[in-house]
């Protein structure tokens, strides 16, 4: 008999180490688990309402099992409480209100329990085992990691990472790009989440950190910190730009990046299927890095737009097609590159433009102003494009215009500032008759042209108004900053062009403090409306 424990002793432990071994998690887990398996058998024999606890010793492999019972005068439950009499001989001593320890024979398995304790067990291994592969992935995300192609499922590529499992979804995936089960493969880790059946594991090598870390695996120079990366763009399987510079003026970065007979960056276009990689040199200038990036193609001029975050480049004919590339796949890339949106055009259609600007702006101010061709185009040509900037420009900044002097700029600005009353009062007249309530103009940063717009949108009440959302009245989150230096009046607001609206007065450039400052002025009238707490108090005495 003695020698049958002791066997079942060792065969415990051993199960409980080869457990711990195999799955890589810490011995006392398993041990857990099994007291808890026998615990849960030992409550189907004993009954399930008595407080069973198990014991196993991971030394000797020895069980004691017990239950807890509470010492009271007068038994009400019998399953987890003793009178003082029964309790004296289980622990001499014991007063009214201990909880004491009642030992219980060892309980032998039966074909049910036993399996019924395999679950428990196998199931608290599995929390374990995510619980130790979550730890260990949550925060390698931005690692290159090498795994086994397990299947495809869907498209999506489930990679054997060892210890746990990652998938490359369909989308993540360099496309036209075989994966054969059983290969191996190198990915980013871009996110590990917690999951009930485990950790999520995504993958990624279509992302442009991919490329850049492939980079830092092969120039030794991006790994020591002496060159960065300062900025990537990606068509996967296809082109790619990055933007890279060196903290140390004798190393060239890009010739660093390129490698002896471009050995570095073939490595790097050989792992990513023949992608090809333009190395370009990073400029804090935005207009020389806009330069870099359109490479191969030659740029003729940079005009900034700082107000939309916009950027014209003008090349010669002849480079056109070569700037904007095959399915415009240059430019698109060179746009990721810098953060700016890049319109590109001819010589011939910028001066178009330039042209039909000019015309426009000086045939607005020839007719606001009501002054003559040249002094209009005068304007134009000192940048002027909107009569609020003549309105309320510093008046000496007017007047240092060659040939103006300080009686020409007031006249100009008074001429200016009737115009936008005239204006003004337009508006108002096309806002009344859409029936937009006089209530919605008191409200702050609501202009009579944009009351227009609400009215045109069928926003004509303050309840109307107060219903929207503020994303849903403005168009970004963001401020466009003014022209020119204003002495006082409104900030000055270039429209943003139509594909940028977001909201019924996206064209306006509205920050999101504004909106939000809009929305609450219409709301405010509901608050009004309830009655105070004195005032509830008083109706109800009456």
């Amino acid at each position: 008999m003695a020698s049958a424990i002791s066997a079942n002793k060792a065969e415990l432990l051993a199960i409980a180490n080869a457990v711990a071994s195999e799955k890589m998690i810490d011995k006392s887990i398993v041990i857990e688990a099994m007291e808890e398996a026998i615990q849960k058998s030992a409550r189907n024999r004993y009954g399930a309402e008595n407080d069973i606890r198990a014991k196993l010793d991971p030394l000797t492999g020895d069980l004691t099992l017990w239950r807890v019972v509470e010492v009271v005068e007068e038994v009400e439950d019998y399953f987890k409480q003793v009178d003082l009499k029964q309790a004296e001989k289980l622990q001499p001593g014991a007063k009214v209100g201990d909880f004491i320890v009642d030992p219980l024979p060892p309980v032998d398995l039966g074909r049910i329990d036993a399996q019924s304790a395999k679950q428990v067990i196998f199931q608290k291994v599995r929390d374990a085992e995510r619980e130790r592969q979550f730890e260990e992935f949550k925060d390698r995300a931005g690692e290159i990691i090498t795994g086994v192609i397990k299947s495809v499922e869907f498209g999506h590529v489930i990679v054997n990472l060892g210890r746990a499992e990652g998938v490359i979804r369909r989308d993540q995936q360099i496309p036209r790009e075989a994966a054969r089960v059983g290969e191996r493969v190198r990915a980013l880790i871009t996110k590990v989440e917690r999951n009930n059946r485990g950790p999520q594991i995504f993958l990624s090598r279509a992302h442009p950190d991919f490329m850049k870390k492939l980079f830092a695996q092969e120039v030794p120079e991006i790994y020591d910190g002496i060159i960065e990366i300062k900025a990537a763009a990606r068509d996967p399987g296809s082109r790619a730009k990055i933007g890279v510079i060196s903290h140390d003026s004798s190393i060239d970065p890009v010739g660093a990046c390129v490698g002896m007979k471009g050995s570095r960056v073939q490595a790097v276009v050989q792992e990513l299927q023949g992608e090809k990689i333009d190395i370009i040199p990073w400029s804090e200038d935005t207009a020389t890095f806009v330069v870099n990036a359109l490479q191969p193609a030659t740029v003729s001029r940079v005009v900034l737009d700082e107000d939309d975050g916009r950027i014209e480049v003008v090349v010669p004919d002849e480079q056109l097609s070569l700037a904007i590339g095959r399915r415009g796949q240059n430019v698109r890339l060179a746009s990721q590159l810098t953060g700016h949106q890049i319109d590109i055009m001819t010589e011939e259609e910028a001066s178009e433009k330039r042209s039909k600007e000019f015309a426009e702006r000086s045939k607005m101010f020839e007719e606001e102003l009501d002054v003559d061709e040249t002094l209009s185009q005068l304007l134009v040509a000192e940048g002027f494009a909107e009569l609020e900037e003549v309105a309320y420009v510093d008046l000496a900044e007017l007047a240092s215009i060659e040939g103006f002097d300080e009686e020409l700029a007031e006249e100009l600005q008074s001429r200016a500032i009737e115009a936008l009353e005239r204006r003004d009062a337009a508006f108002r007249e096309q806002r009344r008759a859409l029936g937009v309530e006089d209530a919605l103009a008191d409200i702050p940063h609501l202009s009579e042209e944009m009351l227009v717009t609400l009215g045109k949108a069928g926003i004509k009440t303050l309840d109307d108004l107060a219903d929207l959302a503020t994303d849903e009245l403005i168009a970004k989150k963001r401020e466009a900053p003014r022209r020119r230096n204003t002495a006082d009046g409104p900030p000055m607001r270039r429209p943003q062009r139509e594909g940028d609206k977001g909201g019924v007065l996206g064209e306006y450039g509205l920050s999101e403090e504004q909106g939000n400052e809009i929305i609450m002025a219409a709301r405010a009238h509901w608050f009004e409306d309830e009655p105070t707490e004195e005032a509830a108090d008083a109706d109800s005495t009456q």
